[in-house]
């Protein structure tokens, strides 16, 4: 869905409340009271259990707090802006808020926590956030909030037709209709600002491979050529650093198959310079990981959940964890075989909680995965995203897949667990940083290691 088209100019105000309860009761009336379906004290109540049991605060002044009911109308946005700041108890050192989002979601919505991780992400956008703050008025607010979910304020940019780009982009599409390729993956990175998809090669099945988060015009893909955007983080300046980790996300989402040769293209990131076209021979390069199946993903993992683990995994080695190294093992898929072969080492931080509360897809849990991931053991995570346990010791024994030197325990159990079940494990080392995956106690490592200190 579309962020700018939940957005409603009726249903964005300046906040005359100083506290939380004040300031969501201000906005259910503008936004619930024209459905009659909807009670507002029983939202409001929903709401504010919501804030003492897990907090919506996303940082840098701005909130987002949610909550599903029966209603109507898929999705309710309301916006409340306070110059002068709400108070909450549970901002870090009483940082006041500025800005509250108010999701209003039907129980039956599908993409509930999908949209509610693509605003999430838009409203870590610091540039997006001061100019709604510093805006005039409430119609400036939406003005600019429609300009900023609809992808303008991003100001992507067209290849800079340079003459070696435009060679570049000649040439790559030359090489990919020689050697038969079924898709051209460009990475966006290489130039500052990202860049608009589907944008060099209108022929050709197209993907792009991007850090940042895109949101997709529905005329972006007119012609049928643009396959959609891969977002996967690298830390590394590196030409093509993310080619694996893209590829992999690739083919558990349908993009590509295992037949086909893939066309890269890119050069150092943010250099504006495409100086690179790679051609990749898709079977070849996972069929290690394959070892005779045809199925890499599990059958109840969501490619979804499985990209948000990647996500996350990939997070914790680029910050590591106020300034430390951490190490971490993610378990992902077939939960019921898995949760034979472990037991708590502490107390399971995530007992208790609505599914949908620890669900991986929830933006609300990274910052809680990333605070666990200090605890010895692993974390167990259900195909559709919903956290098990965290603190778990792996009890799978595997005497036939030796792992290079150099691996520790955390590796070794994350390759006998994918041996004993039908999961796929994830593992940040702690030395060298790399995000490493497992699949049937083959490793495939998705970033490289890591050069000096750890992360």
């Amino acid at each position: 869905m579309k962020l700018d088209k939940i957005i409603a100019r009726s249903r964005i105000i300046d906040l005359r409340s100083t506290d939380m309860k004040g300031a969501l009761t201000e906005l259910l009336a503008v936004s619930a009271s024209k459905f009659p379906d909807l009670r507002q004290d029983a939202l409001l109540r929903g709401l504010m259990q919501r804030e003492s049991t897990m907090t919506t605060y996303l940082g840098a002044g701005v909130a987002l707090p949610h909550v599903r009911v029966k209603m109507s109308r898929r999705y309710i946005l309301a916006i409340g802006r306070s110059r002068e700041g709400i108070h909450n108890e549970n901002t870090v050192d009483e940082e006041k808020i500025h800005l509250i989002f108010m999701l209003l979601a039907d129980e039956k919505a599908r993409d509930y926590l999908q949209l509610l991780a693509s605003i999430a992400r838009l409203l870590k956008d610091e540039d997006l956030v001061r100019a709604v703050l510093q805006a005039p008025t409430t119609g400036d607010v939406f003005d600019r909030l429609v300009a900023g979910f609809g992808g303008i304020l991003a100001k992507p940019v067209q290849a800079q037709q340079n003459r070696i780009n435009r060679l570049m982009i000649h040439e790559a599409d030359r090489v990919a209709k020689g050697a038969a390729c079924g898709a051209i993956m460009v990475f966006g990175d290489t130039f500052v600002g990202g860049i608009e998809p589907g944008a060099w090669f209108p022929k050709s099945k197209t993907i792009l491979v991007t850090r940042n988060l895109v949101e997709l015009d529905d005329d972006d893909d007119e012609d049928g050529h643009f396959a959609g955007v891969i977002q996967v983080r690298s830390y590394s300046a590196g030409r093509l650093a993310q080619l694996r980790s893209a590829m992999f996300v690739a083919l558990t989402r349908g993009m590509i198959s295992f037949s086909d040769r893939v066309c890269c293209v890119g050069g150092i990131a943010g250099s504006n310079q495409f100086d690179t076209v790679v051609i990749v021979d898709v079977e070849r390069e996972f069929q290690t990981l394959l070892t005779g199946h045809a199925d890499l993903m599990p059958d109840d993992v969501k490619p979804e959940v499985l990209e948000r683990v990647i996500a996350i995994a990939t997070e914790l080695a680029v910050e590591g964890r106020e300034g430390r190294p951490v190490g971490c093992l993610f378990v992902l898929g077939d939960a019921p075989k898995v949760e034979k072969l472990i037991k708590p080492l502490v107390l399971n931080p995530f007992y208790g909680y609505k599914e949908e509360d620890r669900n991986i897809l929830n933006p609300f849990m990274d910052e809680t995965v990333k605070e666990f991931s200090s605890i010895d053991g692993a974390f167990i995570i259900r195909g559709d995203g919903v956290v098990s346990s965290a603190g778990s010791l792996i009890q799978a024994a595997d005497s036939d897949h030796i792992l290079p030197s150099g691996l520790g325990s955390r590796h070794a159990a994350a390759a006998a667990i994918s041996v004993a079940t039908e999961c796929i494990s994830i593992v940040v080392s702690s030395s060298s940083g790399q995000v490493t995956l497992f699949r049937r106690g083959v490793m495939l490592p998705l970033t490289e290691k890591k050069l000096g200190a750890a992360g």
